[in-house]
């Protein structure tokens, strides 16, 4: 069996629910600062309002938004 480097990982293979659905909190904001887009933030977003909507993660989500917004400018 064939192992995936980093470099050839794609975001499906850590999806929302691996980010936001980690067993303690310390992971999920590792997920969270990890996520390199606004289209996987925005899935991110969205997976967490299906699922958890957690006010907290949803204000980490928000703030990670602000920080991909600010480094595109």
């Amino acid at each position: 069996m064939e192992q995936a480097t980093i470099s050839d990982e794609s975001d499906d293979e850590f999806p929302p629910e691996k980010r936001l659905e980690a067993p303690n909190y310390r992971l999920i904001k590792a997920g969270i600062a990890t996520i390199p887009d606004m289209e996987t933030l925005q899935e991110c977003v969205a997976y967490e309002n299906a699922h958890q909507n957690r006010t907290q993660i949803l204000r980490q989500l928000k703030w990670k938004a602000e920080e991909l917004r600010e480094d595109k400018e």
